[in-house]
């Protein structure tokens, strides 16, 4: 699916795919506060990530959240020090989906989309609640129930639009390769 576009087109494509996602997380997003920090933040920033490692493949992929990470917290450090372990987490975001697609799925079809979000979201919720504990010194579960309980609302909505726009950025980007 991803081999066929020129690497210079795969680079214009993560550097609006991580444009938006920065957008996304830093300007339009919110955040629910337990014990005076922020636990969850209802964001859609991933999405474009995970649509960056579905189309482009994983390596660029993790490169698109890694650069969303960075380049938003400079923009925007959302009230906390910069934490590379966060990045690590939005790296995961873009090569899972792009691993899965790569070596498991050949068709972006319902289920192996909701799939694809699941293990996502199974890998980078634990983890970035890990970064969130020993950042703030409170015990993991402080963080972690509100995190589920956030995700789960978010998993469908996600799953929803990348179907979505799946389709159709695949038909713009096929339309640039000509």
């Amino acid at each position: 699916m991803y081999n066929r576009i020129s690497n210079i087109r795969k680079i214009a494509y993560t550097g609006l795919l991580t444009a938006i996602s920065i957008i996304l997380t830093r300007f339009f997003s919110g955040s629910i506060t337990i014990a005076g920090f922020n636990a969850l933040r209802l964001s859609f920033g991933e999405i474009p990530i995970m649509l960056n490692g579905l189309l482009l493949g994983p390596v660029f992929g993790a490169v698109c959240g890694a650069l969303a990470d960075i380049i938003g917290y400079t923009i925007n450090p959302l009230g906390g020090a910069y934490f590379p372990g966060f990045t690590l987490g939005a790296m995961l975001t873009g090569l899972i989906p792009g691993l899965l697609v790569k070596y498991c799925f050949r068709d972006l079809r319902w289920s192996s989309v909701s799939i694809m979000v699941v293990l996502t979201e199974l890998t980078t919720i634990p983890l970035n609640t890990l970064w969130l504990s020993l950042l703030y010194g409170e015990a993991y579960i402080t963080f972690l129930i509100p995190r589920v309980i956030g995700k789960t609302v978010l998993i469908p909505v996600y799953i929803i639009v990348i179907l979505m726009t799946v389709k159709h950025i695949q038909r713009i980007i096929s339309f640039t390769k000509q």
